[in-house]
């Protein structure tokens, strides 16, 4: 009833000792994340919150704690090196954070990460949410930074560049009664670990996924070539939503990735793209969860 994490998952925080670690840690610990491990380089043998080991290391935390997923909470400059160590270390997963890596660091990791198993979202992402069966939906599995009250378990799937949004789209379902199975936030670089179309796949094989929530934004073509393939593949409906569309030419509007350059990426292609697919389009924001229950 998930992709990617299940509420069995076991995680360690790289960067747990800094502040907004820390904070975000207390935060999926009392959601119910079984967080298994810290990581902070000198800071080995220490403890967090009287219960969870800090290891120097991250290969040190997966030999003791057997963590197969890792939260980034690390300052830009050592944050390409913390996803490496990562990924090396031989997680699954890798979800980072950390926004304003250098594009030309990201650029390295990708190549670094060619022909590894090791699945990166992000950077510059809220996470990634399955809601579990307790109250406000814990129990479940949050590696990140979104609010875990919002969600609740169920059959719709969410994939989103944008933070912000994939709370909004997340909160509409949970108000109309109606759960999700995974939330996941793949960040606004321009260049990042996983796709749109590389969740929609995994949504569409997902037995328990019985609709999807994909939001978009300008730059890039992520979106059309998730859109081509649904046209062709998906047999989940799919409603989505662009931000950006009175975006000027040229200029940077929030996220890294979100700029329209050379006539390209623009809000108009990406919209005409979805309805070409036979996504349902919604026109604002507010009407994201509407627009998928419609077409259910």
């Amino acid at each position: 009833m998930s992709i990617f994490v299940t509420p069995q998952t076991k995680v360690l925080v790289q960067g747990i000792t800094g502040s907004f670690g820390a904070r975000h840690t207390h935060l999926s610990l009392a959601y119910g994340s079984q967080i298994v491990a810290g990581v902070t380089p000198g800071k080995g043998g220490q403890v967090f919150e009287n219960k969870i080991p800090i290891f120097d290391t991250v290969a040190q935390a997966v030999k003791a704690t057997g963590a197969t997923a890792s939260a980034i909470f690390v300052p830009p400059p050592f944050a390409a090196d913390a996803i490496l160590e990562a990924v090396d270390a031989g997680l699954d997963l890798v979800v980072c954070i950390t926004e304003g890596i250098p594009v030309n660091d990201m650029v390295k990791v990708k190549r670094a990460m060619e022909g590894k198993p090791a699945r990166l979202i992000g950077p510059n992402c809220p996470g990634i949410v399955t809601p579990g069966a307790g109250k406000d939906s814990t129990g479940g599995c949050r590696i990140g930074i979104a609010p875990g009250y919002i969600h609740k378990q169920g059959h719709i799937g969410v994939v989103s560049r944008s933070g912000t949004l994939t709370y909004e789209a997340v909160w509409q379902l949970t108000c109309r009664g109606v759960g999700q199975s995974t939330c996941v936030g793949i960040g606004g670089d321009p260049v990042n670990g996983t796709s749109h179309l590389d969740v929609i796949k995994l949504f569409n094989d997902d037995p328990q996924t019985h609709g999807v929530i994909m939001i978009g934004e300008i730059g890039g073509s992520a979106e059309e070539e998730a859109a081509a393939w649904i046209k062709t593949n998906c047999r989940k409906p799919v409603a989505g939503f662009i931000a950006g569309a009175t975006a000027p030419p040229g200029r940077r509007m929030g996220h890294a990735g979100a700029i329209v350059s050379g006539g390209k990426g623009t809000a108009a292609a990406k919209i005409a793209a979805f309805k070409e697919a036979g996504i349902g389009v919604a026109a604002t924001p507010s009407v994201m969860a509407e627009t998928l229950l419609k077409m259910m």
